[in-house]
């Protein structure tokens, strides 16, 4: 019995500085995180407008300037889908530090480095569809807005959609600027031509079947394709 207790206390002798040490990592760590965080909120600081406590437009492009980026930049737009930026033009505290306590970027400098990552992550097919779908929503910036004007949704699409599928942007860009019969694009009809850029073989569009669900506007831009090239 003295034995079997006496291993008991030699034990809890060695796991106390084990558990010393755990402390002392965590603690470690959590200062660690704690500066970090300091210093991402300070950056924020740097670039809000004191009186709405928001980085605006003028703090967005300041920020564009400081890391020598164009604000018409995709990445800027990447940038708002990692922080999940809900109001176009504006980053609140919140929105900044979840984007830049995922990105690792305490400063401006690290924020510049981290945007080709930040690129390679949106090209994951399944983070891509969910940027091109954000984008859409991060440009509805009026209340119960559902669709955006033509003028915007070529631009948005040479930006988002462009690098990737050149070709069928600049048709579809060229259709949407002749005809008369829309004036705005609502999501459905936004997914719609980013599943049709993903699955239909281009430029013979032999695999478009008009019989399934697609918007009319993509059966009505195959028409005027077939047409063109006849």
């Amino acid at each position: 019995m003295r034995r079997s207790a006496a291993r008991k206390t030699g034990q809890s002798n060695s796991v106390a500085p084990i558990t010393s040490a755990t402390d002392l990592f965590r603690s470690a760590s959590s200062k660690a995180s704690s500066k970090e965080m300091e210093r991402i909120d300070n950056l924020f600081y740097s670039y809000a407008n004191i009186s709405s406590g928001l980085i605006d437009p003028e703090g967005i492009e300041n920020l564009c300037l400081d890391m020598e980026v164009d604000h018409t930049d995709v990445r800027i737009l990447m940038l708002a889908w990692k922080m999940k930026a809900e109001k176009q033009g504006y980053f609140t505290l919140e929105e900044w530090r979840r984007g830049l306590k995922a990105l690792r970027a305490d400063t401006v400098n690290k924020l510049k480095k981290a945007l080709p990552e930040l690129e390679k992550e949106v090209k994951r097919p399944l983070n891509f569809m969910d940027f091109y779908l954000y984008s859409f929503r991060y440009c509805l910036t009026e209340e119960k807005q559902k669709s955006i004007d033509i003028e915007s949704i070529c631009q948005l699409l040479d930006l988002v959609l462009g690098p990737h599928f050149r070709a069928q942007v600049d048709y579809f860009i060229e259709y949407l600027k002749i005809q008369n019969d829309y004036k705005v694009i609502n999501m459905d009809q936004w997914m719609g031509f980013y599943h049709f850029c993903t699955e239909i073989s281009f430029s013979d569009l032999s695999n478009y079947d008009p019989e399934l669900a697609w918007p009319l506007i993509l059966d009505n831009f195959v028409e005027w394709m077939q047409e063109k090239r006849t």
